[in-house]
């Protein structure tokens, strides 16, 4: 994992695959709420039109000045499970994510991942 000094920071730019391919552009970081530490980008996809946030894992992540780079190809990405821009993330739609990038859930109460 990485150091966040500042997410805010980070909003509006690009996310790329490991190949440099632009997937979107980053809309939040949402963190681990068992460490705080980052756990996932909610990405921006689409066109004007047909816009949705999907949500890639931050696990390898490289960030730089313009761009985050996270280590999932953008197809992958692309097929996430996604919420309207204006939507939320509901609880019971948390371990679809983690299951579709074959990640842990694990158990317990309460959510595993928070907006910042």
């Amino acid at each position: 994992m990485f150091e966040a000094e500042n997410i805010r920071d980070w909003r509006d730019h690009d996310v790329v695959d490991a190949e440099g391919d632009k997937i979107g552009s980053l809309e939040s970081i949402y963190v681990d709420t068992t460490t705080d530490q980052p756990a996932f980008a909610a990405v921006t996809l689409g066109l004007l039109t047909r816009k949705r946030i999907a949500f890639v894992p931050l696990n390898n992540a490289v960030v730089s000045p313009s761009y985050l780079k996270v280590a999932w190809p953008k197809q992958l990405v692309k097929e996430a499970p996604s919420i309207e821009t204006d939507g939320e993330l509901l609880a019971e739609e948390e371990q679809g994510i983690f299951t579709h990038y074959g990640l842990e859930y694990g158990s317990g109460p309460g959510r595993r991942l928070a907006r910042r």
